[in-house]
């Protein structure tokens, strides 16, 4: 991690999108406060998205070869501890080399080399939460953190400060309502048919996967329609075939959508999951939407997410166990004009927050009292 300058921060956390995405984003904050690309370091693992994402980026980065500990008996946990530890010492060394002001945690099992290190040297730490329910990585390095920027009023987590969510300025930068045609056409979609697009998580969603299918063979007629639909690239060879539209239904399977900036201002209509990632890039860009909550998140995360847009009418939520009811629930929504706009509209006013800046201010003041 030894690069043109000692870095100002280390933005650490990965394995999934919804870990690197926000840690991204925190990154880029930082950035457009005026800090140097090459002053803002990344920590994952060597498992996970971000060995795909990083090398796209400005910013220096290391992977650790950590794994996270299953809830469920599996032979990965035994290498839990052993790996943890040599990737702590690893860090330790990295930060003792190029000291950073400051560490900053989204979360998650690969945040916790970094956070172990910047305890043994007195570096402090920032934890960024985004989940309603935090994560136990989150919670432990809560505990002896500096400071906490989380998403929610009545956080858990001590020494907390609502600062709104990271989110990348791509997303920020949505205006659906000039956005939608130079978006369609950069994705090969029409402008004259309604848009659903289905986002099932960096990994894929077997659950709405089958939805979409069974939704598909009802509509498979229908010239009115189009759908684009990240399948999970652990799904792609089981997924529904693409169709081009001329018979009917336009239908775009990818099995990892890289740029959801374009995916919200093409869309009419977003079908996903609970995260938070998504959660909030629903709030920001006001995209209407039916989120599916995972049943098996930790703590049930995902539904309490869900339910800070849909309580205010922001969003509609659809259990896991109603899932059969996908289509009936897009169709309802295709056919009226007015709901979505109310959706998208109460979504924007639950998005302000995230717009304010205050999580990088936070970050600053932490790292200058160090």
């Amino acid at each position: 991690m030894a690069d043109r300058e000692a870095p100002f921060a280390v933005v650490t956390g990965g394995g999934t999108a919804g870990h690197v995405l926000p840690a991204l984003a925190v990154a880029e904050g930082l950035v457009a406060r005026g800090h140097d690309p090459s002053t803002i370091h990344y920590a994952g693992c060597r498992r996970g998205i971000e060995t795909r994402l990083l090398p796209e980026t400005p910013f220096p980065h290391v992977f650790d070869d950590v794994v996270g500990f299953q809830r469920s008996v599996s032979r990965r946990n035994l290498g839990f501890v052993p790996k943890m530890l040599r990737a702590r010492r690893a860090a330790i060394a990295r930060f003792r080399a190029a000291r950073p002001r400051v560490v900053v945690s989204v979360g998650g099992y690969a945040s916790m080399p970094s956070v172990f290190a910047a305890r043994a040297l007195d570096i402090p730490v920032v934890v960024v939460s985004y989940d309603l329910r935090p994560g136990r990585a989150s919670r432990l390095a809560a505990k002896r953190a500096a400071a906490c920027a989380v998403a929610f009023p009545d956080s858990p987590l001590p020494r907390a400060t609502v600062t709104g969510a990271p989110v990348r300025q791509s997303i920020l930068d949505v205006d659906r309502s000039t956005g939608r045609v130079p978006a369609r056409a950069a994705l090969g979609l029409p402008d004259d048919r309604f848009v659903v697009a289905v986002m099932g998580g960096s990994q894929g969603s077997g659950v709405l996967n089958a939805a979409v299918a069974s939704w598909l063979d009802r509509v498979g007629a229908d010239r009115g329609l189009a759908v684009r639909h990240a399948v999970g690239e652990r799904f792609v060879d089981d997924a529904q075939p693409a169709r081009d539209g001329t018979d009917g239904v336009l239908y775009q399977p990818v099995g990892y959508e890289a740029d959801m900036a374009l995916v919200y201002a093409a869309a009419d209509l977003l079908v996903g999951r609970g995260g938070a990632s998504t959660v909030h890039e629903v709030a920001v860009t006001g995209v209407p939407a039916i989120l599916v909550p995972w049943a098996e998140s930790a703590d049930d995360h995902q539904a309490a997410n869900v339910g800070w847009l849909s309580d205010a009418g922001a969003a509609v939520l659809l259990a896991e166990d109603d899932v059969e009811r996908l289509g009936d629930v897009i169709e309802e929504l295709r056919a009226d004009d007015a709901a979505r706009d109310r959706l998208s509209t109460r979504a924007m006013a639950r998005g302000e927050v995230h717009r304010s800046g205050a999580l990088a201010a936070l970050v600053e003041s932490v790292a200058a009292r160090s």
